[in-house]
């Protein structure tokens, strides 16, 4: 890992967003965002709810509900969501991989960073499904941005958090509003496709490489953007 007396300048780090990207969670998130949108009377079909999973709740339910909705439900919407999608808790798993990948990179001498916008009970429980905690030298929760993504809030948050400049770091995302959030900060992102947005989405957002999954992204580690920042001299990807 990462030795600690390295200034911020020389320290290399890894951002993980870690919903679709580490824990195949973005279905249940949707299923959970559905429900809740039922119980206050709206019908948004699943597909549209899927494709703005990766935006933080408040800017999820704009995006979905519109700027005529009653703004008063916003709060106790994300609150139903979350109620609903601790359900699924239990049932969650890491993606094939997703502890391993994890290691290489701290074991590259990366320092690693969850860039997570989940509730800090939330993000206890998906830290226990990764099980690479060894490995992990920061982590972010909702309480740690106080704009969501796309905004990149959260981002600089993990940052610093991890001691890190963004010239300095990788992210790794599932969702086009990863890719936006990160190009605010020009870190580039390495986008994964597990979470159900396709290569071509994730490309055109800006994505400078794109693996189907984690597994891929490991069998591919040598050859790189993460092998590459962790190598001396190295840089982030453009």
């Amino acid at each position: 890992m990462a030795d600690g007396t390295e200034s911020a300048k020389e320290r290399h780090g890894v951002l993980f967003d870690v919903d679709g990207t580490l824990v195949d969670s973005n279905y249940q998130h949707t299923v959970a965002w559905w429900q809740a949108f039922r119980r206050f009377g709206h019908d948004v079909p699943l597909a549209e709810i899927h494709r703005a999973i990766g935006m933080g709740g408040d800017k999820l339910v704009e995006h979905l509900l519109g700027e005529d909705r009653d703004p008063e439900q916003d709060t106790e919407l994300d609150s139903t969501h979350a109620a609903i999608f601790s359900a699924y808790w239990p049932a969650l798993r890491p993606f094939q991989g997703a502890g391993e990948l994890v290691r290489r990179c701290a074991e590259d001498g990366l320092t690693v960073v969850l860039a997570s916008s989940a509730s800090q009970q939330e993000l206890g429980v998906l830290r226990g499904i990764i099980d690479a905690d060894d490995a992990i030298t920061a982590a972010t929760s909702s309480s740690d941005a106080e704009n969501s993504k796309p905004s990149p809030d959260i981002l600089q948050a993990a940052l610093d958090a991890g001691g890190l400049e963004a010239r300095n770091a990788v992210f790794v995302g599932d969702s086009v509003w990863d890719v936006l959030a990160a190009s605010e900060l020009k870190i580039p992102t390495i986008g994964l496709a597990s979470g159900g947005t396709s290569e071509a989405e994730l490309r055109d957002a800006g994505a400078v490489e794109v693996y189907k999954d984690i597994r891929a992204l490991l069998e591919a580690f040598d050859d790189g953007p993460l092998h590459t920042l962790a190598a001396p001299g190295g840089g982030a990807a453009t």
